[in-house]
């Protein structure tokens, strides 16, 4: 198929950049978005986050890719038009898009403001939208997407730094609230100190919760305790430190995408502690059951946020100061990042100026 159709499958010109196939590589692409409908936000895009699932989207690790891909969804910008139909918005107003620009509107989940579980919720990019066509991320000039999906920015978070909230951020407040990890006075361990366990750290302490920090990394040490504030840190790999640790927390929130093993973060809980995974390594881990029996103890998981908890956790992200901690790259150095984050080198997040770089 020639770009040139991409470009005419709807009436509104669209600039970004996509990977072409499972090289991964990315490069400029001239595509096409909706007119604005009558419920529809659409945005001039400033920032986009990148996040770890831009990268394996890209390389098609996961199997399900369209190409061309725009990658990107973790998007803010500015409101340029809205749909006649549209209450929330307005010309001029700060948004965002995370990861869903669709669901059904009727199952069980989405009626109880749970579109991120609705079987036919609809990505940000690479899936099917309802009209049929691919579906195109933030990596991009601009964004169209029904208003049920946007999410206002309060004034006072700086765009940059907010961007990687809306995956990263959700991805990690989410459980938090849900299994009730957000009491203060409670202990909850933080595995992995990554684009999801930065921001997880931030969130709990502005819960009231006390946080220990758990990498493989002896030195992320000074950095989660003294710039991130966790109140101990512990070494993974430690067996002294992680036994003397054991049996103290409420919750474990894991961030971790790669092969590792459960059982000693299991250790870590008290007894009727939670477990919750939010990192998707490729490959089944390895549950013990007879801890989770002696202890009465939950692994779970959590998948992002509804749309409505989404802006909650926005806004408590600005009452309480709380940014992401970013590396603001241009457009044309977006391949060298995704090599970079391929090695863990950054932190916590890339995030595209595509306001200021983004050139046809």
């Amino acid at each position: 198929m020639a770009e040139k159709s991409y470009e005419e499958e709807h009436p509104t010109k669209a600039f970004g950049w996509a990977a072409r196939d499972q090289s991964g590589v990315l490069s400029p692409f001239k595509f096409s978005r909706r007119s604005t409908g009558e419920k529809d936000v659409r945005f001039k895009v400033l920032f986009c986050g990148i996040c770890h699932s831009d990268l394996h989207m890209a390389k098609n690790e996961w199997g399900t890719s369209i190409y061309p891909l725009v990658p990107g969804h973790e998007i803010v910008g500015e409101v340029t038009e809205v749909g006649s139909k549209v209450e929330k918005f307005k010309v001029g107003d700060k948004v965002g898009v995370g990861c869903m620009v669709g669901s059904c509107h009727s199952c069980d989940s989405c009626n109880n403001d749970l579109e991120n579980y609705c079987p036919k919720m609809i990505l940000t990019y690479s899936t099917k939208y309802h009209d049929g066509t691919t579906t195109y991320g933030g990596y991009s000039d601009s964004m169209v997407t029904d208003e049920h999906f946007v999410v206002r920015i309060p004034d006072n978070l700086p765009l940059d730094a907010a961007a990687p909230l809306l995956c990263a951020g959700i991805t990690v407040y989410s459980p938090l609230r849900f299994f009730n990890l957000d009491k203060p006075g409670m202990h909850v361990g933080v595995v992995g100190l990554g684009g999801l366990g930065h921001v997880a750290v931030k969130f709990a302490k502005a819960m009231g919760v006390k946080v220990t920090v758990i990498s493989t990394s002896p030195k992320k040490k000074q950095e989660a305790l003294e710039r991130l504030g966790a109140d101990s840190f512990l070494v993974s790999r430690d067996q002294d430190e992680m036994q003397a640790a054991m049996g103290t927390m409420d919750g474990v929130i894991d961030t971790v995408s790669a092969m590792h093993p459960i059982l000693p973060l299991i250790s870590l809980l008290k007894t009727q502690g939670k477990l919750v995974l939010v990192g998707a390594p490729e490959k089944p881990l390895e549950l013990p059951v007879f801890p989770l029996i002696m202890g009465r103890k939950i692994v779970g998981g959590s998948c992002i946020g509804g749309m409505k908890e989404t802006q909650e956790m926005i806004d408590f992200a600005a009452k309480n100061n709380i940014t992401a901690d970013i590396e603001v790259i241009s457009m044309d150095y977006v391949n060298t990042a995704m090599e970079r984050l391929l090695k863990t080198d950054v932190r916590y997040r890339f995030v595209i100026d595509i306001g200021n770089t983004m050139k046809i």
